[in-house]
């Protein structure tokens, strides 16, 4: 009998993170526009707004002491950021437009070449680099320290930021979203309130800006609480590292083949990438569909079997690992953004509402112009005699006037075509190329990746073991990406705790910060699932695949900062 994650839904309702005001309305904190998340979606609509008030300041007036405030829930700005990342500057050139120059931003270069390599186990064949890889003239980053850049812009344009502060709930008012209540700090494991207690507040705002980034989870109440959905959003997991090398990399280079399979039973999308960081350091990242059906997929242990390839070995070869990261990619693409990008009172940004390239492997400057137009909107409210509910439609119109919306609508249907296997799904991806999106006609459909029954296999043989040098556990890499998170706060993730063993298998290979332990059997068929929740990275995965991953205290989880 097949085992679904679908079928073992979490004890979770999108109702829990929609509320109404509840403290009195002299104790609620009022800014004049929230943005929830400082990642680039977030901080480019905070440096924009800056900006608007830099040159009306009689407007600026009507705003009050904290026109602009941006929640980050990380320990500061770029502590939960990840990537890959090749970054393509239009986004950055347009939100600045010639206040700053690409040599003042923080990259480590322009791409100066780049290959595709099709892997065997033992060989590393280049081929030709698809057109929607093309790397000319953009710029390899860390987003985790271009996060932490474009906050200090935004913080010198005006904006106020407060880290380590997680948004619990969107506020929402007579159908009008009215801002977020923050999550309290400092209660035990069984909710208690311990000495150091201090309850969450509400924060209301004239527009919230949801640009929580992948898996977020205001964005994902709002779009089910005002029925904005269409296609099911499909998700990938990516596993990164850092390392110092001993040989500098001139390439970007990507992969495809092994070692994922190809045969359309293991549902197996993705590939890796290798980026140099300067002349001393490289990323190496493992990127899967989270649409897999194997129970012992890991993409952790992909990554780590990645680098026993010759071709790997050699550019990690006298190298030391000094970070790494897990975080959950958008992937449904066109045919899985929502109808409106907006509600009362609220914008919706960025990676949250599946603004990626899948096929180009871009997401970071479709985050930023919307972030921008997001910010244009908001500000038009404030133009006298302004509807509210006809300013901020302007940011659809805007979005759909963009070149975000023209570059997905070109490859709306590349990611679906993969749930066909790796060879037919390449043949249709090539017409879709040709044709800039025209064939097949028609939006294709999506399933959810907790839809996917799993299957059992021995995959997990084939994994190296850990030697500490170029291969590495899961705990020892929780450790690597500076993860603080208290280990007596309060349980965050949410799932069923008796599943079938399949179910508990899959979660326990599919986590990358090994927080989930199958337990004892309970003479049903069903197995305990035991779970180490101050592991948690806050990757997002269980959320694709029968969970739910809920915000932790603020200031919890990863510290990225080369990522």
């Amino acid at each position: 009998m097949s085992v679904r994650p679908s079928e073992h839904p979490a004890p979770w309702a999108p109702s829990e993170a929609i509320g109404a005001p509840t403290d009195p309305v002299d104790e609620r904190i009022e800014v004049g526009f929230l943005i929830v998340g400082a990642g680039p979606a977030g901080l480019a609509a905070a440096i924009r707004l800056g900006q608007l008030l830099e040159e009306h300041p009689e407007t600026a007036e009507r705003l009050g002491d904290v026109p602009v405030a941006v929640l980050e829930k990380g320990k500061a700005p770029g502590s939960h950021l990840l990537s890959g990342a090749v970054v393509n500057p239009r986004g950055l050139q347009r939100l600045f437009k010639g206040r700053k120059r690409i040599e003042d931003m923080p990259f480590y270069g322009e791409v100066q070449g780049e290959s595709v390599l099709f892997m065997t186990k033992r060989r590393a064949m280049r081929i030709p680099t698809p057109p929607t890889m093309v790397n000319h003239r953009n710029h390899v980053a860390s987003l985790s320290q271009l996060g932490r850049w474009l906050a200090e812009e935004a913080e010198t344009l005006g904006a106020t930021i407060l880290p380590e502060t997680s948004a619990e709930q969107l506020l929402v008012d007579g159908g009008r979203v009215v801002g977020v209540r923050t999550g309290d700090r400092g209660r035990g494991r069984a909710g208690e309130a311990l000495g150091n207690f201090e309850p969450g507040s509400d924060v209301t705002a004239r527009v919230t800006i949801l640009s929580e980034g992948t898996q977020g989870h205001l964005t994902g109440a709002a779009l089910d609480h005002f029925q904005l959905r269409t296609e099911p959003q499909v998700w990938a997991l990516g596993v990164k590292e850092v390392w110092k090398v001993a040989k500098p990399l001139h390439d970007v280079v990507h992969t495809m083949g092994w070692p994922l399979r190809a045969g359309r039973r293991y549902r197996e999308f993705g590939g890796s990438f290798v980026y140099p960081m300067g002349d001393d350091m490289v990323t190496i990242g493992m990127v899967v569909g989270l649409d897999y059906r194997d129970a012992e997929l890991s993409v952790h242990d992909l990554l780590q079997e990645l680098k026993t390839h010759p071709r790997m070995r050699k550019i990690l070869e006298g190298g030391e690992r000094v970070q790494w990261g897990a975080k959950t990619i958008p992937e449904g693409g066109f045919v899985a953004l929502p109808k409106r990008f907006h509600a009362p009172g609220l914008l919706l940004t960025g990676d949250g509402v599946g603004l990626v390239n899948v096929p180009a492997l871009k997401g970071i400057h479709y985050a930023i112009e919307s972030g921008r137009l997001a910010a244009e909107a908001a500000w038009r409210t404030l133009e006298r005699g302004a509807s509210a509910r006809s300013a901020l439609a302007t940011y659809d119109e805007s979005l759909r006037e963009s070149y975000i919306w023209r570059d997905l609508q070109e490859v709306r249907n590349m990611r679906q075509a993969f749930g066909r296997g790796f060879f037919v799904g390449g043949a249709l991806a090539g017409a879709m190329t040709a044709t800039k999106g025209k064939f097949p006609a028609g939006n294709a459909h999506t399933e959810l990746d907790a839809e996917q029954s799993l299957i059992a296999t021995d995959r997990a043989k084939s994994y190296p073991v850990a030697d500490g040098k170029l291969t590495f556990d899961k705990l020892s890499s929780v450790f690597a990406s500076g993860n603080r998170t208290r280990d007596d706060q309060p349980n965050h993730i949410r799932v069923q705790t008796n599943v079938p063993r399949e179910l508990a298998q899959m979660w326990e290979h599919m986590c990358p910060a090994q927080v989930y332990e199958i337990g004892d059997a309970d003479g049903d068929g069903t197995v305990e699932v035991k779970l180490a929740p101050s592991n948690c990275v806050q990757c997002g995965a269980i959320t694709a695949k029968g969970g739910r991953l809920t915000p932790p205290e603020g200031g919890s989880g990863p510290e990225y900062t080369l990522t």
